[in-house]
Parts: C-alpha cells; structure tokens; sequence
C-alpha cells in the first residue's frame, strides 16, 4: 500500500480540533484538488454526499446538507446527471460541493481552476469570492496564478523553494517587493499595471460622497405637471414656404 509522509505542518494555536494528527474523516478541513475526481458510477448528489457517508449522521440530514451545498454551487437541477453528463466546470462544482457539504473550517484549494478554460475559470471564480464573502470560510488556495491569487486572496503567502519569501495583503506585496525575486515572480513591468487594478475608486473619493454611497445624492424628479406650458410659434412660421414653378421662357442674350 502507498505510504504517506508525515505533515510537518504544525498543530494550529488557534482554538479547535488541532490540523494534524486525527484521521483523514476527523479532521477539520477539506480539499478540491485540481481534477473534480469524482465517481463515475454516481450521479452528483451521491458524489457530494460520500464524505457524509462516514460520519455518524441521520439520512435526512445528509439529504439536506447535499441539497443545500449544491444549492451553493447553483447545480440543483444537475443533483441527478452523471459526471459524463456534466461539463468541466460543473464538475469542478461539483467537487466544490462536496468539499463544502461537511461544513469544513478550512478549505484547501489545490489549483482546482488549472484544467479549465477561461471562460469557466472566471466564472468559478467568481462563485469562489462569493462563497467567501457570504459564509467567511477560511479557504487556502494554492495557484501558480498571478492574477488569480491577486483578484481572490486577501492575504498572500508567497513560496520558493519551500520557503515563505513574503507574505501579506496584495497592495502591501506589490508596493513593497522583500526582494528580487518577489518582483521578478510578479513581473518588474507589470507592477504598476497590477496596482492599479488593486485600487479601488472609492478609496480616492472625498469622505463625504463615499459615505453617502459613492455619488452625490440624486435631484428630486421632475413632476411634468409643474413645468411651464411650451410656447409653439405661430402657424404661419410653420408653413412651408410656397412652390414656384421655374420659369421655360427662354433668357434673353444680350
């Protein structure tokens, strides 16, 4: 059988189960590797619901958690279509889903956009951010992206070699490169460019217009009723002038 190495990660000081030492079913994270992996044989509920399967839990209560991740992921009509009836990005959905239908604390992304084209790697993306946003799961993605890891991190930990070079928010990596090779990872030319795609309009705005919501506050509407009657000139400046007919007489020579 294959043999794993050991984790060196070290045991989180944050309160909770610790990250390493329980059983793979025990644990407190969840992964979506890069290819959805799923089970070919099942339709798409019963791959979400196969890490459920080996927890203690009523059947009805692994039916609604099933249903409200896919609901998550916007796949409830696909609940029962095949793997092969399903696009890549749908199936990448999928293996979202199943990640995220155990309630995990921490979700570990491992490239799970590589294999997809542009299109639906922006669109799942997107549902990543979303995700994100509304639950405020702690989710570690790891990419070799550059612009992913700028358009989704709030946070960015930046390796070489196995070792942490520098880390923190984008706009505090970009603006203050640790060292070559930060920059050079980035692109010495593009930085600026990458800056100012991080900005964002609302922070150059006066206190006083963002707080009321970025604009200035809209005029009441006009109320057609109070407006002054229109003055239309006199008919005879609206006629059209009248037609001569030219003249066949045939001019005189001198």
């Amino acid at each position: 059988p294959p043999v794993f190495p050991r984790p060196c990660l070290r045991p989180s000081s944050s309160v909770g189960p610790p990250l390493v030492g329980p059983p793979a079913h025990g644990r407190i994270g969840a992964l979506v590797c890069q290819g959805a992996a799923l089970f070919p044989v099942v339709p798409a509920a019963r791959n979400v619901a196969f890490g459920l399967g080996v927890r203690p839990a009523a059947r009805a209560v692994i039916a609604e958690s099933v249903k409200r991740a896919l609901e998550l992921v916007q796949l409830t009509p696909m609940a029962d279509r095949y793997p092969h009836q399903l696009s890549g990005g749908q199936q990448q959905r999928v293996g979202v889903a199943r990640a995220l239908a155990g309630n995990p604390e921490v979700l570990l992304m491992d490239e799970p956009f590589g294999a997809l084209d542009p299109v639906t790697r922006s669109a799942l993306q997107l549902e990543i951010t979303r995700i994100h946003k509304t639950f405020g799961k702690t989710i570690v993605l790891v990419t070799h992206d550059i612009d992913e890891a700028l358009g989704l991190a709030t946070r960015i930990v930046l390796l070489d070699q196995g070792v942490v070079v520098q880390s923190g928010t984008p706009l505090e990596v970009l603006s203050a490169p640790a060292n070559d090779f930060v920059l050079d990872f980035f692109g010495r030319g593009d930085v600026g460019i990458k800056l100012l795609g991080l900005r964002r309009v609302a922070d150059h705005m006066r206190p006083a217009i963002r707080d009321a919501g970025g604009f200035p506050a809209d005029p009441p509407p006009r109320n057609p009723s109070l407006d002054p009657p229109t003055r239309l000139p006199a008919p005879s400046l609206l006629a059209p002038p009248p037609l001569t007919r030219p003249s066949l007489a045939p001019t005189p020579v001198p």
